[in-house]
């Protein structure tokens, strides 16, 4: 701030000083061009101070319209020269400089006018284009990948658009897993590791590994929702508690698990289905199977049937706290 002001200070006085000594050597013509470098540095300095309180970029888009003005007024000589007419070309020479002058000013006070409504229009592209990108962009967890259904989902063309993205920390995640000790750990992370590389051997959608970090986040789970963060994209996990996390800090998320329970197919009292009966119920001459959802189907009458794939017919449905419970007898049986 100092530096500016000696810099105002030196231009205020060399103004004079320079008008002072370049002037003639006639009587007078010494204080005159004092004064005259006088009122030059109060212009300059005038222009610098008001321009010191308006944006870059409305200074430089400013002195655009300006340039454009002055092309405008180009274009316009050279249509009047085309046209041939000594009087026409002799007219606009008088004007031809004034012409310039106005249409850089038009230029220059309709862009610093409209410069806000500009700034509003580019926000609400670029918002637009963010929004719209990040709509296209999904990030993986590493239960998601563990999981494997993305790579049904995927197979299944609902996802065609999107670009996955993996980030570095999430492979040498899951890396770690399948180096480690534990049978079991190993072996998730090693399926994880495959259904990657079996969703980029496929090529249905692109795959994109990013090196982004964040040395300053311990947690891979605060990792991931950052990164979604800065790329305004969507989150896919089986994770529940990373879910619930991400949607209080305002990270749109993707659960497999939603999906698969938005899926599950819908039985209705009167329908009938194959099922296989694994064991009894409850009650007595009861046997007992489940659907690929997990949902359990009683079915009367059928003890003998156990062991086997039976086609039952749908009695009635009950709801629980548990679950959904769906009770039948076998088809032959049903009266």
């Amino acid at each position: 701030m100092v530096l500016i002001w000696t810099f105002r200070v030196l231009v205020f006085a060399l103004g004079p000083a320079i008008g002072y000594f370049q002037a003639g050597s006639q009587a007078g013509s010494h204080l005159q061009g004092a004064l005259f470098g006088l009122l030059i540095s109060a212009i300059v300095l005038a222009i610098e101070l008001s321009l010191s309180q308006v944006p870059l970029a409305q200074i430089v888009l400013g002195l655009l319209g300006a340039v454009l003005g002055i092309i405008a007024g180009g274009l316009l000589d050279f249509v009047v020269d085309q046209l041939g007419q000594a009087g026409v070309r002799e007219f606009w020479s008088d004007f031809s400089l004034l012409t310039k002058i106005l249409l850089a000013y038009l230029g220059l006070v309709l862009v610093v006018k409209k410069f806000p409504e500009l700034d509003a229009v580019d926000d609400k592209i670029f918002s637009a284009w963010s929004k719209k990108r990040g709509q296209n962009t999904l990030v993986l967890d590493t239960s998601a990948l563990i999981d494997g259904r993305i790579c049904d989902v995927i197979k299944t063309k609902f996802i065609t658009s999107e670009t996955l993205i993996a980030a570095q920390f999430i492979l040498e995640e899951l890396q770690h897993l399948s180096d480690d000790q534990d049978g079991q750990r190993r072996a998730r992370g090693r399926r994880g590791l495959d259904m990657l590389a079996k969703i980029q051997e496929d090529g249905l959608v692109p795959v994109r590994i990013l090196e982004t970090d964040y040395p300053d986040v311990k947690e891979t789970d605060q990792k991931l929702i950052r990164l979604a963060k800065d790329l305004k994209a969507r989150l896919v996990t089986t994770d529940y508690n990373l879910y619930k996390v991400s949607n209080i800090q305002g990270v749109e998320v993707l659960n497999m698990n939603d999906l698969a329970q938005a899926l599950k197919p819908v039985v209705l009292p009167g329908e009938t289905f194959h099922v296989y009966l694994i064991k009894e119920g409850k009650e007595r001459d009861q046997g007992v199977g489940y659907l690929d959802d997990g949902t359990m189907v009683v079915v009367e009458g059928a003890k003998n049937l156990i062991g086997k794939r039976v086609e039952v017919h749908v009695s009635s449905i009950l709801q629980t706290s548990a679950g959904k419970m769906v009770f039948s007898r076998p088809k032959n049986h049903h009266q």
